[in-house]
């Protein structure tokens, strides 16, 4: 009974946890660049009271042993990088990946971070940033003379200025990983990277399988709503029924102790 007690407790506390990844999902749900959470468990350690192929006499073995599971435990909890809805904004500093990769960025605090999202935002100085300040790398400046900012799908920025007609501004560059699951969140839409993303690889939107950049446009978040109240129904059910395994075992041990 107290393994019993134990091993429910351990579903309840990877329940919980699903549920808490679903819930940061849902309150998501119209944040731009948003990545769903995927949960995986994995049963812990089995306590082996006989092993397949133990002896059985002079000239048999079992066929099967006696393993007796011990609970289960949250084994990973990652992004899922599927491309989200594109939202039309046509607001020239609004960029969207049409594909894989990340914009670099500049943090405030100086850390290089990668970001799906692309409402960017020009200074005092006309510097594309995001709303955190976060900079763009490759640094781009706007000249505040500049009309018809122009980014096509290479990535290359263009305006006329009235003293130098059509000028190029600079090229974004995109980033990707051998494994983005790798990435670690780090709020405010950005994402750091980790020993186990490998090193970042940057190419030219559109070259080497890097995705196109779009003008204009936003992706929104990838959540499916209904998707995710599927999985928190389930999820509360498998929470249910971790409590009522709780209660049969409590009532098991107290029939135990109440033997005389």
């Amino acid at each position: 009974m107290i393994r019993a007690l134990s091993a429910a407790a351990t579903g309840l506390e990877a329940q919980q946890a699903k549920i808490e990844n679903i819930a940061n999902d849902l309150a998501n749900v119209n944040t731009d660049g948003y990545k769903r959470t995927r949960t995986e468990f994995q049963d812990l350690m089995y306590q082996t009271m006989k092993e397949p192929g133990a002896s059985l006499g002079a000239n048999s073995q079992t066929p099967v042993g006696i393993q007796i599971g011990m609970g289960v435990k949250v084994g990973a909890a990652h992004k899922i990088f599927e491309p989200g809805p594109v939202k039309m904004t046509y607001h020239p500093y609004d960029l969207m990946i049409d594909g894989t990769g990340f914009f670099p960025v500049l943090t405030p605090q100086g850390d290089v971070m990668y970001t799906r999202t692309g409402a960017f935002h020009v200074d005092a100085q006309g510097i594309l940033q995001l709303s955190n300040g976060s900079k763009m790398i490759p640094q781009i400046t706007i000249p505040s003379n500049a009309v018809n900012i122009i980014v096509n799908h290479s990535g290359e920025v263009k305006a006329l200025l009235p003293s130098a007609g059509e000028t190029i501004l600079g090229q974004i560059q995109l980033i990707n990983f051998q494994n983005e699951q790798g990435l670690m969140a780090a709020g405010e839409g950005l994402y750091k990277a980790s020993l186990a993303t490998g090193s970042p690889i940057q190419s030219i939107p559109g070259e080497n399988g890097m995705g196109f950049v779009q003008q204009g446009a936003l992706e929104g978040s990838n959540v499916n709503v209904a998707n995710s109240m599927v999985d928190m129904i389930t999820t509360q059910r498998a929470y249910e029924m971790g409590t009522k395994v709780m209660g049969v075992a409590d009532q098991m041990l107290a029939a135990t102790a109440n033997i005389k």
